[in-house]
């Protein structure tokens, strides 16, 4: 499936064990993570921050440490063992990664730093060819900052501009503002599979079919879906995919930018270097094929195969029950917060994943947080790198308490008990 519409309607948030009856241990997987067996502030640790980045299994941390430990060596062309089994590894790496989001071939897996750079890659190598004075560039009020600035950058450069898709007060795409916006005039649509702020899931197989009908390309930022549910490229049919691997407990500092071959192959590059050439003299340089076009000097080695091991260790789980059991904890989440006298839900989207936003009595989100933090709660406060929605939704930031696949009914209780001490400060 490309999208979770239908899943979270399937939990009954009443039933305590629904996750268990359909093959689920948030035991054994809780496990795998040894960072969440600590103590903060003399408080086992409940880790909420997911939606800025997840922790890593024994796996990730394992292949990490085994690359340098055992194979640490360049890749391509090394003329020695080391550098064999480095290259094996980090191009294995691709595959998985092509097989996990179902590209059509390994070459449209482009290594990144991470979402951010993916999206400027497409910004500034797609954008300056295919925009020029007059053309408009369409993203959601929802977009995280780096969803926006690229698309402002490259603008202003060429004449273009960059317009916000209105939403509703649940924190919706107003779809039918967005069919009115599409005209000739539109060259790109961008826009984020699920919001980070709000954990909104916006339709983006509709998006892509209205775009595509006026001939304008769709980029999708994936960074925030890519962990609660299984992502089909060819399904959705979009014309670029974006991801970061310490969203799917990866590590940091690499990422995935996917995207339609005829269109990758046209892109020049973005950066130059060593291994996206094909040759070099002063009188002329011509570029590498995909995927090394674009993947200017030595990659991060280790990072592409700690996500291939993330990658691994998430599909050999049921992702089904993950995310019925992830849809438990926010229905457990929302009726809890029912009971918390002083406390506002910030968007009510009917389909979310993975995020409750909340304002607590009129306090500043900051102060919540570090209050929380004494408890050994970990969430994440302030505008989110989504100023233009809080403007939108005329706040200045939200607590955000974000969920995965190894958070459980105990944490959500330990939120909100922290919650009732807090308001004790307020």
């Amino acid at each position: 499936m490309s999208e979770n519409a239908e899943l979270s309607a399937e939990v009954n948030p009443c039933d305590a064990n629904s996750a268990v009856t359909r093959g689920f241990d948030v035991a054994r997987v809780r496990a795998d993570f040894p960072i969440l067996a600590q103590q903060v502030n003399g408080n086992p640790l409940v880790y909420l921050d997911n939606a800025a980045t997840t922790q890593k299994p024994n796996a990730v941390i394992d292949a990490i440490s085994n690359y340098y430990r055992f194979d640490n060596s360049n890749v391509h062309r090394g003329a020695h063992a080391l550098s064999d089994r480095a290259t094996e590894k980090f191009e294995g790496a691709r595959d998985t990664l092509a097989r996990f989001i179902n590209s059509p071939r390994r070459e449209q897996i482009i290594w990144t730093r991470g979402t951010t750079e993916a999206i400027n890659l497409v910004a500034f190598s797609w954008g300056r060819v295919n925009l020029k004075s007059g053309d408009t560039i369409l993203v959601s009020s929802l977009e995280h900052h780096s969803n926006i600035v690229p698309w402002q950058m490259v603008a202003a450069e060429v004449g273009a501009k960059v317009v916000p898709i209105p939403i509703s007060t649940q924190g919706e795409i107003d779809m039918v503002a967005l069919a009115n916006m599409l005209d000739e005039s539109v060259k790109i649509v961008s826009v984020g599979h699920v919001s980070n702020a709000l954990g909104t899931v916006n339709p983006v197989a509709d998006i892509v079919r209205l775009a595509h009908g006026v001939g304008a390309k769709v980029l999708v930022d994936g960074a925030q879906a890519i962990a609660h549910f299984e992502v089909d490229v060819q399904s959705l049919d979009c014309d670029f995919y974006v991801f970061s691997g310490h969203k799917v407990f990866g590590p940091t500092g690499i990422g995935v930018l996917w995207g339609r071959e005829s269109l990758l192959n046209e892109m020049p590059p973005w950066q130059g270097g060593g291994e996206m050439i094909e040759t070099v003299s002063f009188s002329g340089t011509t570029y590498n094929v995909l995927p090394y076009k674009f993947e200017a000097g030595t990659p991060d080695i280790a990072g592409a195969i700690g996500l291939a091991a993330a990658v691994d260790f998430l599909t050999g789980l049921d992702r089904v029950a993950l995310a019925a059991h992830e849809a438990d904890l926010l229905s457990y989440a929302y009726a809890s917060a029912k009971n918390c006298a002083g406390l506002t839900r910030v968007g009510e989207a009917a389909n979310i994943a993975g995020v409750f936003s909340f304002l607590l009595n009129g306090a500043h989100p900051s102060d919540v947080g570090t209050l929380l933090d004494h408890q050994g709660v970990a969430v994440r406060t302030g505008h989110h790198c989504a100023q233009p929605l809080m403007a939108n939704l005329g706040i200045s930031g939200t607590v955000r308490a974000s969920f995965s696949i190894y958070n459980t009914r105990e944490d959500v209780d330990r939120l909100f008990a922290a919650l009732e001490k807090v308001k004790q400060f307020l």
